[in-house]
């Protein structure tokens, strides 16, 4: 059964979701020495903020398949480290959009009408409504540093305030903004422009200090700035000094450069709200971010495409008309390594039908984890199947066409060329209500076989008896044969035997049968059918 290891604390309807075909097990994954023993012999790990999974911790896991993060950010994971590993990386990137949204905008009112400071006031026993004057926000305007999912909900809730919107977000299209009710500026006409600058950008090294001194030096005096994201976004020195001086006139403050802080040199000036990182603290999002990961552990697990890895290359939901196709494309790809016998100099995936409207490249990742899972000892998996392709010089190539075939509506082929020149292709479709695998064409050989466990396959010239000795050899084997079928370009030439067996044929019984029977290559292809 397979191990999940939970280091922080998930929702009961995650674990629930977990419960009964996985082994749980829980440990405090803050505390270093506790979590690296216990993270040696775990399928999955489960983490929030506290617990870093670093190169260390992958080192330390010998079997893990994937880290969750129940949660958006990743700053605690090193995604590299683990995408180098093949271990998959998950989040939950929108459990929390809405509670960080609002959470946002109730730091925001919380400065523009001073509700903290007056809070405190009028329970320490005085009545002073004058010293609390606000600000309103109606006719504001907004600067959005940041356009992505939080970003765009602030955006559209702060514009029933009556707020005009401007943003900053050098990855987002003009047209994109437009249809958001959005006017985008650069960062120096958004700091200049806007009464309220709210940001809404992931921790990289791009974005670390992204506004300093200089920038709060060139912001409207009076503004007020909200930081929900990350820490280290805005230079809480500077911002503390912006703010003393009055250049600033508040801010609402929930991330810090150093997480967990009871020491910042804004927790003492007038009109700033700070709160301790509560972006994502709601009932709601802690169950929808259990419940994501838990549902993403659980198909990471089973070997299928998990929508929400932030370290495949084709992220983003499959289309259900894809879905299907990944076990067969996968067997395509063991199917290929089998026949080639060596692996290919280039291999391209070319996915013909209907099927090609969609988004299919989650086709040929699947492809790639065929190829190599028998190739190599290392685990293969979504995650770094492209990097063992590049790894070893594997030219890699998508080509779709929404034209079927002559007889299939969809079809998915996989060629390749080896290094000598020598060409491979096989070809696949899914047949009928149930969708049932069939392997339709073998290097231009026609045949009609389901990628079984076992099989085995024959080149020979054609010519009478050769059914009968490679059934008669492989029955002193004690072999049984499933399934055979012949295919051929026609009477006398080339043919092919493609067979389907209940075992394995060993090297040396496949040796014997093809030097018998003269055949110019012979090959024995196992496939994972779970």
């Amino acid at each position: 059964m397979p191990v999940v290891l939970v280091a922080e604390e998930l929702s009961p309807a995650g674990l629930e979701v977990l419960s009964g075909d996985f082994e749980l097990r829980h440990v405090d994954g803050a505390d270093r020495s506790a979590l690296l023993p216990a993270i040696a012999d775990v399928d999955a790990v489960i983490v929030r903020s506290a617990t870093k999974i670093d190169a260390e911790a992958l080192a330390a896991a010998s079997r893990l398949k994937v880290v969750a993060r129940a949660g958006i950010g990743l700053d605690n994971v090193d995604v590299a480290a683990a995408t180098q590993r093949g271990v998959m990386v998950v989040n939950a990137p929108t459990s929390n959009i809405v509670s960080a949204a609002e959470h946002a905008i109730a730091l925001l009112l919380a400065v523009a009408r001073r509700v903290p400071a007056a809070n405190q006031s009028l329970r320490g026993g005085e009545w002073k409504r004058s010293k609390f004057t606000g600000v309103e926000l109606v006719e504001k305007t907004l600067g959005v540093v940041g356009l992505g999912r939080i970003g765009v909900l602030v955006a559209q809730r702060l514009a029933g305030f009556g707020m005009k919107v401007i943003a900053y977000d050098p990855y987002v299209s003009v047209a994109r903004a437009s249809q958001l009710g959005v006017t985008l500026v650069d960062l120096a006409e958004l700091l200049r422009r806007s009464d309220v600058i709210t940001i809404h950008l992931p921790k990289t090294p791009e974005t670390l200090g992204l506004i300093g001194a200089e920038e709060l030096a060139g912001t409207k005096p009076g503004v007020i700035i909200v930081n929900a994201a990350r820490g280290g976004l805005v230079d809480e020195a500077a911002l503390a000094e912006a703010i003393s001086s009055g250049q600033v006139g508040g801010a609402g403050i929930d991330v810090f450069v150093t997480e967990p802080t009871t020491a910042s040199p804004l927790f003492g000036l007038d009109n700033v709200v700070v709160t301790p990182h509560l972006g994502a603290s709601t009932q709601e999002a802690q169950d929808k971010a259990g419940l994501a990961v838990a549902r993403s552990v659980r198909l990471a697990l089973q070997g299928e495409f998990v929508p929400d890895a932030v370290n495949v290359q084709a992220g983003g939901i499959v289309a259900e008309d894809v879905r299907p196709g990944l076990p067969l494309a996968e067997k395509l790809g063991q199917l290929f390594s089998g026949l080639a016998g060596g692996l290919a100099a280039a291999i391209t995936v070319e996915v013909r039908g209907e099927i090609a409207v969609h988004d299919v490249s989650v086709l040929q990742l699947a492809v790639l984890k065929g190829v190599f899972t028998d190739v190599i000892e290392e685990q293969v998996t979504y995650v770094n199947a492209p990097l063992l392709a590049k790894e070893r010089g594997v030219d890699v190539t998508l080509e779709t066409s929404e034209e079927g075939s002559r007889d299939y509506r969809n079809l998915v082929t996989v060629r390749g060329v080896l290094a000598d020149g020598t060409p491979v292709s096989v070809s696949g479709t899914l047949v009928g209500s149930r969708q049932v695998e069939k392997i339709t064409a073998i290097d231009g050989f026609e045949v009609d076989i389901r990628p079984e466990a076992h099989l085995a396959f024959f080149r020979y010239e054609d010519r009478p008896g050769i059914v009968g000795a490679v059934g008669a050899l492989l029955g002193e084997a004690n072999i049984n044969i499933a399934s055979a079928q012949v295919s051929r370009l026609q009477a006398g030439g080339e043919a092919l035997m493609s067979l389907s067996l209940d075992d394995a044929v060993a090297a040396d019984i496949l040796a014997d049968i093809a030097k018998i029977i003269g055949a110019s290559y012979a090959r024995a292809v196992s496939i994972q059918t779970e």
